[in-house]
């Protein structure tokens, strides 16, 4: 029969490597605002290595029995397919060609991965998946939109007061130039009419009937701050 059982102190420090490992990937993904952040990412990293911990040790006094068929490692299988539904939550697709969240969804399965391994006890594999997670997140990102500008979206932000201007003006302003926008997101300064605007346009938008709106809405009352990204 098999007598190994994980000290406390073992299963401590895994836990809290695996809390630290996962908030640098969910630091990450808070500060591109993600629809999963920090404490998320640092959740599933932890449940994931109390899973594989559980899956290894759990059944420890009764592993060995001759009446006993077990396989521990089913347990830990299932963090696999289970944070697949968890990810599954972070994707939004917008229309056509239009879908955010799927790099979220990635880190997600990432840090769970992350999280079996320092539950297994493979504390080198954790750090240094880590660290080439956070790579590809971060120092990739400059690079890829170097590489691949054509695609970027379009984007324009803007400052609305809506006592003066409403929400169906802009839209109305920017239907007129024959352009559909595919994001729009609202942030509402506190205790104002004040909000702040971001339009939203597919890379193939006109960029001159986007400078075309970007004139309109700048001879609006109540439209000020105008950013541009074409």
């Amino acid at each position: 029969m098999n007598t190994h059982i994980l000290p406390i102190w073992e299963i401590a420090l895994r836990l809290v490597i695996s809390a630290i490992l996962g908030s640098l990937v969910g630091w990450d993904r808070q500060s591109k605002e993600g629809a999963a952040g920090l404490r998320t990412h640092m959740l599933v990293c932890v449940g994931s290595t109390l899973i594989m911990i559980v899956s290894a040790f759990g059944f420890d006094d009764i592993l060995g029995r001759p009446d006993v068929v077990l396989d521990p490692s089913r347990i830990a299988a299932q963090v696999v397919t289970g944070i697949g539904f968890l990810g599954a939550g972070t994707i939004i697709f917008l229309r056509q060609q239009v879908i955010r969240g799927l790099t979220t969804a990635a880190g997600l399965w990432s840090v769970a991965a992350v999280g079996l391994a320092i539950g297994g006890g493979m504390y080198s594999a954790a750090i240094i998946a880590t660290l080439i997670i956070l790579l590809i997140l971060a120092a990739l990102k400059p690079l890829e939109n170097k590489m691949f500008k054509h695609d970027s979206l379009r984007t324009i932000l803007l400052t609305l007061d809506i006592k003066q201007v409403s929400l169906m003006e802009i839209e109305s302003t920017v239907k007129n130039k024959g352009l559909e926008i595919a994001e729009i997101i609202l942030d509402k300064i506190s205790d104002t009419d004040i909000f702040h605007m971001k339009l939203t346009f597919e890379n193939s938008a006109d960029r001159t009937s986007i400078l075309e709106i970007v004139k309109d809405l700048n001879s609006k009352p109540g439209v000020s701050g105008l950013n541009l990204n074409i």
